[in-house]
């Protein structure tokens, strides 16, 4: 169909919105020895919840990284969703949180996608939320593809369609041609034997020792593969004015799943807000002042009660 969260401590706080009570309690959720601290907010009991799945970086519960990207989108998204009566949890990363450092020297992909499932566990014994949705944005699309066995619906936002590998060769062909088949040449390596042995020096920051493992095990997977798999309800949502992945992305996802329903959401960007301007496109990763596309919260509203 195409359309163009273990417990440590609990803090609930009740805050008056409108004519109903958004309960917000403080959960802290371990991975082994990793930390995963995150914040549910509701209205009342018996209702879906969904929770948030990271893109890459040291992304926070509230959709910021450190003291450079304060779009606060999760933020946004956590405040709109509650409105209509939907349980939202959303978590910081293992890599926004500072007492987890000690632990991320050995990081793989798939690391990010057992701290998935750890939420879902947690929240699959809490009976006042009979409905689990994931919603995966940018990579975590494909992470919540992959930690999605035990839930009821999914949704990919801004997810890339092709694996990293792939994608990457892409990208930096075309932003530097000179150094396209270089890339090819390292991604072969890397895969081959597990390792990069002389890194060009202008794609050291991508291709440094410590990201080697973490990306060679995230090429192991391709989401436009790995979305043929669910059998759920899918809802695949894309952006006009999104600059990292094109809604093209979106279109080839759907077509790998036909179950799927698709929807584009006009002026909507990466970090989720709505933009008319071109200018302000960059500018929206940096602030909090840009709104949310309401269109989005529309879209995802209506599946989550279908």
């Amino acid at each position: 169909m195409k359309t163009k969260l273990t417990f440590l401590f609990t803090l609930v706080c009740l805050i008056t919105f409108g004519q109903s009570k958004i309960v917000s309690e403080e959960i802290l959720i371990h991975n082994d020895s990793i930390e995963l601290p995150g914040t549910l907010t509701y209205t009342k009991e018996n209702t879906p919840l969904i929770i948030w799945v990271h893109g890459s970086g040291n992304i926070d519960r509230n959709g910021n990284q450190g003291t450079l990207i304060k779009a606060n989108y999760i933020k946004q998204f956590r405040d709109s969703i509650n409105k209509h009566h939907i349980a939202f949890f959303s978590f910081d990363k293992r890599t926004s949180n500072p007492n987890n450092i000690k632990f991320l020297k050995k990081i793989l992909f798939y690391d990010l996608v057992t701290d998935v499932k750890k939420v879902i566990a947690h929240f699959k014994t809490d009976n006042r939320f009979p409905e689990i949705v994931l919603i995966g944005h940018s990579q975590g699309s494909l992470i919540a593809m992959l930690a999605s066995e035990k839930i009821d619906k999914y949704i990919s936002l801004a997810g890339p369609a092709k694996s990293i590998d792939n994608t990457l060769i892409q990208q930096i062909t075309k932003q530097a041609p000179f150094l396209g088949d270089i890339t090819k040449s390292h991604i072969k390596e890397l895969k081959e034997t597990g390792v990069i042995k002389d890194v060009n020096p202008m794609l050291l920051s991508l291709f440094n020792k410590i990201n080697q493992p973490f990306l060679a095990n995230w090429m192991q997977y391709n989401p436009s593969e790995e979305i043929k798999k669910l059998t759920i309800p899918i809802l695949i949502i894309g952006g006009t004015k999104d600059i990292q992945i094109k809604e093209e992305a979106a279109d080839i996802l759907h077509k790998a799943n036909e179950k799927s329903t698709l929807v584009i959401v006009k002026n909507m960007n990466h970090v989720l807000k709505n933009i008319t301007v071109d200018a302000d496109n960059m500018k929206s990763y940096y602030s909090a002042a840009y709104a949310l596309s309401s269109q989005l919260i529309a879209t995802i509203v209506a599946f989550m009660n279908n």
